[in-house]
């Protein structure tokens, strides 16, 4: 694989379009035999397993657990299982939607799109709707005239119960697009007619779904601000936007020609705080931005002859400073990783085809970055193994490509202030040659070449809970065939639970698993649920007649209990048809937990550790009222996560090196990086200069420790990063030079010469005093 990176982009990883809000599944219509699928791996990256065959090399054994349906559970799942066949329909692609929270609404799109040398124009969509959780289907095509829906548009859901559908109409001939709206989860739609043509979905606002923003494909923004039935442009010219907080929209937009004005680093980014009546430079010459968490960040070239750089506002644009980071050449690039309203993760690109970079973590305004992870595993399609496991605060997962071209696993339990390798899994043992044996997980580079069909999955109601497609070895050979691993405690354990890759789903707040193998043959009949975090499994057969395998779908959230199969199987035309099989397990879990069902349990503790600092991280101890593995009963709809929350002394774990200090290899103290003692940058913040004293050290941001280890400043350093720089002024009066002494030395000399050129002007006064004192004595 040869790829060479031309243009910077800021990347936004793992984040979904606000106007699905996660809720959107795709499904294509195609065969993939995982098993089968020859790796195309860069040369050299991954030297294990380097013989060449594409025969799968399975890792060490491991014994998985398995129990027999009983009779009556069997004949309770019959009687609960719900095959839908979609005759007629061979659409390629199926887009499947949930509308609402708790409303059991899934709207189903499917989609056929012509081939450019045919004679259909455009091409065909039929519109489905259940109202019980995908158990049954209605073709309600006839609600919106049977206008055939865009699919990479799709169905578009906002807050509440409001849907937007996308209609592909031909920009010749027509005036503009086409979108029907509905405010009932799709019972009803209406049809509008827009003034402009769509380049893009439209884009809801988080909190209130009458106000939406568009971009056409001319350039211009646009607002609606009752629910899409009338729109105002409010700018030309715009390349993207973002809602930020409160009302705030950012755009970044060209100033007078557009052609390859963002490539050109030539763009204008401007915000409206008041819904397009007003607008605020922002900054100019700029690339590209994005908004994430509190953070508003863009990349700019202040010189043409200098690489880009970031600047991040914390303040929703009011002010922002430059970031301290390396900058970046057009063959590099900057990736924000994830980020909240306390800190950001963003990965630099090395310079050249190396598939890696470093990774940075911020302080809380977004302007000092210190240095997290080097060698962090970055592919060719500018995809990363950077997983933010929400089952547990505070723990990221990631891949880094060492030095000997082997991709190895590490997991931080802290935001990126320490990563470590992942334990052994406990019922696995390596061979005696694998000195280094440890659990390694495949993230996207292993999707995008098709060795997992799934990347680590967590859920913030299912405490702890993580399941991963994974290799135990030395590192992560892309010529093993994967397996399911499961750790119930947010990754400090493992367990091997499936042998080979599988499709998986949290239900009912992580009380049930369900998963489904991928087959060579591609065709599927069989699922596997457990209700003990992956410890013991049994296997149910949902349909008599197999079907090729599409996806799984759940409800969002995991609060459902029932699941559904979807694929394709031939018709008696030999045509495919779409076949969807929803399993409801809350008929067969139908115990509902009480208190005995549950135990405390404190997040990130240790056996036998220290009563006073087992389990605390970042500054807390977190205790968890959680589901016990042997229990076997249903959370419900209702189920809340509750915890306890105790602070903690501070220690060492809680801060990181600050700007121009590292770690020291053996006693983890932070040390000054050669070359930066001499270092003298500049911080602007609100227009003034910011003095920045450390003593090397900076609390990692979000953590609430008390008390306890607390850094020293009697080494003081003064950093100003450098920032951006204010406004001139009006020149001023006098002609003379102006000279500014910013180094502590410069201030030093300064106040030495004062104080002796003061001593000698005192001295020169004494003198004069009593010479004449002198005198006049003689002359009496």
């Amino acid at each position: 694989m040869i790829w060479t990176l031309v243009v910077l982009h800021v990347l936004l990883l793992g984040a979904e379009s606000s106007s699905r809000g996660g809720r959107t599944v795709t499904f294509h219509r195609t065969q993939q035999d995982f098993g089968r699928v020859q790796a195309r791996v860069r040369p050299g990256r991954d030297t294990s397993g380097s013989s060449g065959s594409t025969r799968p090399v399975h890792g060490p054994p491991f014994t998985s657990c398995r129990t027999p349906l009983t009779p009556v559970e069997h004949k309770v799942l019959d009687d609960n299982t719900h095959e839908t066949g979609f005759n007629g329909d061979d659409g390629s692609y199926v887009i499947l939607t949930w509308v609402g929270d708790g409303t059991g609404v899934v709207l189903v799109l499917s989609t056929f799109s012509a081939p450019i040398d045919s004679f259909i124009e455009g091409g065909s969509s039929r519109l489905y709707r259940s109202t019980d959780y995908a158990k049954s289907f209605h073709d309600i095509s006839h609600r919106i005239n049977n206008t055939f829906i865009r699919e990479e548009f799709g169905v578009s859901v906002g807050p509440g119960s409001s849907v937007i559908l996308t209609a592909d109409v031909p920009v010749v001939n027509h005036p503009g697009g086409i979108i029907f709206t509905s405010t009932d989860a799709g019972a009803t739609f209406k049809f509008i007619q827009l003034p402009f043509h769509l380049a893009q979905p439209i884009t809801y606002h988080f909190l209130n779904p009458d106000y939406l923003v568009a971009l056409s494909i001319d350039g211009g923004l646009w607002l609606s601000l009752d629910f899409g039935a009338k729109w105002t442009k409010v700018h030309d010219g715009v390349h993207s936007f973002s809602w930020g907080a409160g009302v705030n929209l950012f755009f970044g937009c060209s100033r007078t020609d557009a052609v390859e004005a963002e490539e050109r680093g030539d763009l204008v980014l401007k915000r409206t705080k008041d819904l397009g009546r007003t607008f605020t430079v922002i900054h100019e010459d700029i690339y590209s931005f994005g908004y994430i968490g509190a953070f508003l960040f863009f990349s700019v070239m202040e010189d043409p002859r200098s690489p880009r750089v970031m600047y991040f506002s914390s303040d929703q644009g009011e002010t922002f400073s430059r970031a301290l980071l390396p900058s970046a050449s057009t063959e590099q690039f900057y990736s924000i990783l994830d980020g909240d309203t306390d800190m950001l993760f963003l990965h630099v690109d090395n310079p050249g085809d190396t598939f890696f970079g470093t990774m940075y973590t911020s302080d809380d305004r977004g302007i000092l970055f210190s240095k997290s992870l080097e060698r962090h595993l970055f592919d060719g399609q500018r995809k990363s193994d950077f997983t933010n496991i929400t089952s547990l605060r505070g723990v990221y997962l990631t891949n880094k490509l060492d030095t000997d071209g082997r991709i190895r696993s590490v997991i931080s339990f802290n935001r990126g202030g320490t990563w470590r390798p992942l334990n052994k899994p406990e019922n696995v043992e390596c061979e005696e040659q694998v000195k280094n044996c440890k659990l390694h997980i495949h993230g996207e580079h292993s999707r995008n070449i098709r060795i997992v069909p799934m990347l680590a999955l967590s859920e913030p109601r299912a405490i702890g809970l993580v399941i991963a497609h994974g290799t135990v070895g030395d590192s992560l050979s892309s010529s093993q065939h994967p397996d399911v691993f499961v750790s119930s405690d947010g990754g400090y354990n493992w367990r091997g639970t499936l042998r080979g890759p599988h499709h998986y789903s949290i239900l009912d707040s992580g009380g049930l698993i369900v998963a489904v193998e991928v087959q060579r043959g591609g065709q599927v009949k069989t699922i596997k649920f457990s209700t003990d975090e992956g410890q013991c499994w049994k296997s149910y057969n949902f349909t008599v007649q197999p079907f090729f395998f599409a996806g799984l779908a759940s409800e969002p959230g995991t609060k459902a209990m029932n699941v559904s199969v979807w694929g394709f199987r031939p018709e008696e035309d030999g045509q495919p048809m779409w076949v969807a099989v929803t399993i409801d397990f809350q008929s067969l879990i139908t115990r509902e937990c009480t208190d005995e069902d549950y135990e405390e349990w404190l997040a990130h503790a240790t056996d036998g550790g220290d009563s006073r600092t087992n389990g605390c991280l970042l500054g807390l101890k977190e205790t968890y009222r959680r589901l016990k593995k042997q229990s076997v009963c249903r959370n419900g709809r209702g189920f809340v996560v509750s915890k306890k929350r105790s602070p903690c002394l501070c220690t060492r774990e809680d801060y990181s090196c600050d700007y121009g200090f590292y770690p020291h290899v053996n006693t983890s103290e932070c040390v000054r990086q050669h070359g930066a003692a001499n270092k003298t940058l500049e911080l602007c913040l609100n227009g003034e200069e910011d003095e920045l004293l450390t003593s090397g050290y900076r609390r990692v941001p979000s953590d609430r420790c008390e008390g306890g280890f607390s850094p020293q400043l009697a080494v003081q350093t003064v950093v100003r990063p450098c920032g951006v720089k204010p406004s001139p002024g009006p020149p001023a009066r006098s002609s003379s030079p102006v000279t500014h002494f910013d180094t502590p030395r410069e201030r030093l000399v300064l106040i030495l010469v004062c104080a002796g050129a003061g001593l000698i002007v005192v001295v020169a006064i004494v003198s004069a005093v009593f010479a004449v004192r002198r005198g006049l004595y003689r002359h009496r």
